[in-house]
Parts: structure tokens; C-alpha cells; sequence
């Protein structure tokens, strides 16, 4: 019996499936609703070709033929598949990849698919496919969840009470779509919006189990976010700012490597054939 194989029963054993092999993303949240899809993939679109012609005036946007383009083109079409499982949408999204020459450590997925992954995210912590692989699994996650959307209907929601004092929305589903426009102007910077603590942590956990469907190590995520931990203590940055503690991450993705190694076992050994 392959080591891989041994590992795996043990795994299984330690951990036996119910239901869903893999990490529980729980339910959509409501406020996800309140928002349309369609003008926050719109507002993503115009706001990325924004940034994608800023970097080719500078002469930072990364030609197809540049190694890290390829190295992170690569990673990310072996994500895609298993991303596009989290979202039925997500199948018929038209998926972007660049790279920015920019010592800013930084990366996302807007909604739609459009990925930015400054080369200095790579280049400073001296990142590894698997590692880099996190990354991108993490970014996808926020866009195929879509905590855009749930961020922009929590604004929703505050305004509008701001605006009617205890007006309670009616129901879902029934909200004035004039309501919904003025939010989406209002928060239209989606490159700017912060996500919760708890969608951090979720975009952690669902892309580590990205990752190791594709066959990326998952152990990874841990390695990866000792390097940020490192980095942070030297040179505090935006993107770091916005996520829990490290410490606290590390131990979500250790409490849950046991839930996605069999995944990346099975994945890797698909693969050696």
C-alpha cells in the first residue's frame, strides 16, 4: 500500500465524512440577496479594466510570455474547476488573470472572476506554487461567496435604517431596485470593501480545500501565513490590515487540515498517472 493511501484511511478514520467531503461553508447570508449579482459583476468589470490600463500606462501590467504571468496563470486554471463549484454562476463567468509589477503585497478576485496578483505579494515572501496557490484559492473564495455582495447589502441595510429610522426592509426579495442602486453607488469601490472576520476565516478554509482538490499541498496555507505573520511584524500593509489575527488563522487551517489532506491525497495521486 502507497504511503499516500495509508495516510488517507487514517485520515478517514480520524475524521469520517457526513454528507459534503470537505469544508462547510454554511448558508448564504441574506443580506447577499439584497444586491443583484449582475451590477456588482458590472462594477467590478469597469473598475478592473481601470486598474488593468493605469498598470499599462506605467508599464506594470505583466505580458503573457513574463514567468510570474505564467506561473500564476497555471495555478489558477487548475483552481478554476473546483472554484466554479462553490457558485453555479461562476461557470459562465469570463475568468481574468494579471500580474502588476508593484512591491505592494497584494492580490484579489473580483466579482466575475477578475484576478490582480501584485509581483510583490511573490516576490517578498518568496512564495512556492502551493503557497501562492492559497493565496489565489482565498481571493477566488470572497468572489465565488460573494462577500462583495454580502458587504454591500449590509451597507444596504444601514443606510436604509439610517434613512427611515426603524423601517424594517420588506422582505428580501421585495426591495425597490432604485434602494438598491443608490447603495451600489455608494459602495461601488469594491476594490476598497473590507470583509468580515468571519469571511476571512471562511475564504481561508474554502480555499485551502480548493486548493487541495487541485492538488496543491494544504500545509501550505500554514506556511504561507507564518511568512505573512513575519512580514507583517517588519512592514505593516493594507492587505494584512483587513485580516484576523495570524495566529488565530493558523490554528482555523490546522483544526481543519484534517478535513481537506484526503482531498489533496487523492488529488495528487489522480495525478501521478
Amino acid at each position: 500500500m502507497r504511503f499516500g493511501w495509508l495516510l488517507l484511511f487514517i485520515l478517514s478514520v480520524l475524521n469520517p465524512a457526513h454528507g459534503r467531503e470537505g469544508i462547510e461553508a454554511g448558508q448564504e447570508s441574506a443580506f447577499t440577496k439584497l444586491i443583484p449579482a449582475d451590477q456588482v459583476e458590472s462594477q467590478a468589470r469597469a473598475q478592473y479594466y481601470l486598474l488593468l490600463n493605469d498598470a499599462k500606462a506605467h508599464r506594470a501590467l505583466a505580458p503573457e510570455t513574463h514567468p510570474l504571468f505564467i506561473r500564476v496563470n497555471t495555478i489558477t486554471r487548475r483552481l478554476i474547476p473546483f472554484a466554479r463549484a462553490w457558485n453555479a454562476r461562476a461557470r459562465n463567468w469570463r475568468w481574468e488573470i494579471n500580474v502588476i509589477g508593484s512591491n505592494t503585497v497584494n492580490a484579489f478576485c473580483m466579482p466575475g472572476g477578475k484576478i490582480a496578483v501584485y509581483s510583490g505579494l511573490i516576490q517578498q515572501l518568496k512564495l512556492n506554487d502551493d503557497e501562492l496557490a492559497m493565496v489565489l484559492g482565498h481571493e477566488m473564495t470572497h468572489a465565488v461567496l460573494e462577500h462583495s455582495r454580502e458587504q454591500m447589502g449590509k451597507s444596504f441595510v444601514t443606510q436604509s435604517a439610517a434613512r427611515v429610522g426603524g423601517f424594517v426592509v420588506a422582505g428580501v426579495l421585495g426591495v425597490d431596485p432604485r434602494m438598491t442602486d443608490m447603495v451600489a453607488r455608494g459602495g461601488s469601490q469594491l476594490l476598497l470593501l473590507k470583509f468580515s472576520r468571519q469571511d476571512e476565516t471562511q475564504a481561508d478554509l474554502v480555499g485551502m480545500e480548493m486548493a487541495a482538490r487541485a492538488g496543491f499541498d494544504p500545509r501550505a496555507a500554514i506556511s504561507l501565513w507564518k511568512k505573512m505573520s513575519m512580514l507583517e511584524k517588519n512592514t505593516p500593509n493594507a492587505w494584512l490590515s483587513t485580516h484576523p489575527a495570524n495566529s488565530k488563522r493558523i490554528q482555523d487551517l490546522e483544526n481543519n487540515l484534517n478535513k481537506v489532506m484526503p482531498l489533496y491525497l487523492r488529488a495528487t495521486d489522480n495525478r501521478a498517472y
